[in-house]
């Protein structure tokens, strides 16, 4: 059964800066000053709400909001503002200290043995874990690879051509039933979850908010698209052993077939993306631009930050 394609609701505000985007988009109420975003905490969860919403504005937009709001000249004010607060947390809190050959081999250094998420749900995960994972996940993989196309017209040459390949598998190799936003889909049936779009936006934390956030802020801006770039290549080369992981919490738990089948996928396919990303992604994109090393490093660097993050506030909730 495919996603359902209805836009969703708009969210519940979480504050000052979530509440006025979200008026203004519902009834046309007054938008916040600028300042006001630059003095939000960075990582907060009304932040990182309100950055959400916009960015949502360029994918499915939301039930009632005007399609024409999407390039509303004062809400992009805003949303600039919101914007600078985060990247300027992000550099000061994910600063690049080695080259990029250094960092991209840091991403092949596995986690602390039964540290972070993937060893948590592999060995003592239950299946309400397992739910919780997927509905924040949902806020990413029910539009799997759509941030990262914003790249493809940024490209040239051997990496545009390394790009579009790895989409092309992410987008189901011309197969609808294979598009891995449809692999998610399935996986949350077989957890007994609601597949419709932006379901559980209610629920997404602030860690989770800001790592969908940082691939949309990357490939809205042509001028971070080395960024971009970094940050597509953490998530291909950390993905196969993560995704092993979660593949045997899915078969110890009981969870079902194609919840099963959406983390094998990822361990095969994501294992052969990683040496396409390193050699023509990465490798193109610096041999036509090599003064984007240093934004490649950052978009690693900033990754790993909030995917640590993200991991922290987990489990920390599931301990409790």
């Amino acid at each position: 059964m495919p996603p359902h394609r209805a836009e969703p609701s708009l969210p519940r505000p979480r504050g000052v800066l979530s509440a006025a985007v979200t008026d203004f988009l519902r009834d046309g109420g007054p938008l916040p000053a600028p300042d006001t975003a630059r003095a939000a905490q960075p990582y907060g969860d009304d932040l990182q709400l309100a950055l959400y919403v916009c960015y949502e504005l360029h994918y499915r937009g939301f039930s009632g909001v005007s399609p024409a709001l999407e390039w509303d000249p004062p809400l992009l004010a805003v949303r600039a503002a919101m914007e600078d607060r985060f990247l300027t947390a992000l550099r000061r809190d994910a600063p690049v200290t080695a080259s990029l050959e250094e960092v991209l081999d840091g991403l092949l250094v596995e986690p602390v043995r039964g540290s972070g998420v993937p060893w948590f749900l592999q060995s003592r995960g239950e299946l309400r874990h397992l739910r919780a994972y997927a509905k924040q996940r949902s806020l990413y993989h029910l539009k799997e690879a759509d941030p990262h196309a914003w790249v493809l017209p940024r490209l040239s040459g051997r990496a545009k051509a390394g790009m579009a390949a790895i989409e092309y598998d992410e987008f189901g190799a011309g197969r609808a039933d294979r598009v891995h936003a449809q692999l998610f889909a399935d996986l949350m049936t077989d957890l007994g979850l609601d597949t419709a779009y932006g379901r559980y936006l209610d629920e997404g934390c602030a860690p989770m908010l800001a790592l969908v956030n940082l691939m949309s802020l990357f490939g809205l801006h042509r001028r971070l698209r080395g960024a971009l770039v970094g940050h597509f290549a953490a998530v291909e080369i950390t993905s196969s052993p993560a995704s092993r992981r979660l593949a045997d919490a899915m078969k110890r738990t009981g969870a079902g077939p194609a919840a099963e089948f959406f983390y094998t996928e990822h361990v095969e396919a994501d294992a052969v993306h990683e040496q396409v990303v390193r050699r023509d992604v990465i490798g193109g994109l610096l041999d036509d631009e090599p003064a984007l090393a240093a934004d490649v490093a950052f978009g690693i660097t900033a990754t790993s930050c909030l995917e640590d993050r993200l991991g922290d506030r987990l489990l920390a909730d599931w301990q409790a």
